[in-house]
């Protein structure tokens, strides 16, 4: 397996902090950015405290968004929407894979629902690739639970990982990395406008945790040869 130094943007959040401490936990190193270095160092530290005595852990350090970026391989957004496109526009982003799993949802009194992003011919990822057009940009972990990723499982082995994008390449850096999550290879799941389907899917499914009181995810079945 590969090993990357990935950018946590987002990092101090519960879905950026369970992803880099699951990336960690494979031998990635991980850096978590923060809009502040002060408020990332502290998560970094926690999540390093975690991997106390993992044999084979990667290093997890804490830096202002843009100095984490600026060596990275790989980059994962884990942010907001709010706010998104004025974030990825000051992230020095060329040249590099970016996977977003930002999830672009709204709240009222029916519950969880997607927003509408560009009249409905948009996403945040294609958001991402509009406004880093020398970047890569591909879409993945938008359905993986934040309490999930944080838990004592090794992996998360009764899920899959969804991965859009219109790069070979940069969707196999992706589907590689879902090993670190699931314990296999991610599923290519097509296009990168895809994204505009797998995003507001995840309202779906806050909306199962919610009537249910469980932590859901998504299994795809039929695949020949993906255990």
């Amino acid at each position: 397996m590969s090993t990357y130094r990935i950018a946590v943007i987002g990092g101090t959040g519960p879905q950026g902090r369970g992803l880099g401490y699951r990336f960690a936990r494979h031998g990635h190193t991980v850096v978590l950015g923060s809009r502040a270095a002060e408020k990332a160092v502290p998560v970094a530290e926690e999540v390093a405290a975690r991997l106390a005595g993992v044999e084979g852990a990667g290093e997890v350090t804490g830096a202002a968004n843009a100095d984490a970026c600026a060596a990275a391989d790989v980059v994962l957004l884990a942010v907001p929407y709010d706010g998104h496109d004025e974030l990825v526009a000051t992230l020095p982003l060329a040249g590099k894979v970016v996977v977003s799993c930002v999830n672009p949802l709204a709240f009222d009194k029916q519950g969880p629902h997607g927003r509408i992003i560009d009249d409905g011919a948009g996403s945040a990822a294609e958001s991402a690739q509009r406004i880093a057009p020398d970047a890569t940009v591909v879409g993945a972990f938008h359905h993986v639970s934040a309490v999930t990723l944080w838990g004592d499982r090794e992996v998360i082995d009764d899920e899959d990982v969804l991965v859009c994008g219109d790069s070979a390449d940069a969707k196999a850096v992706a589907i590689e990395l879902a090993r670190s999550v699931t314990g296999r290879d991610g599923i290519d799941a097509g296009a990168l406008r895809l994204a505009r389907q797998l995003e507001p899917l995840t309202a779906v499914l806050i909306s199962i945790n919610k009537r249910y009181k469980v932590h859901s995810g998504i299994r795809i079945s039929g695949l020949s040869g993906h255990a």
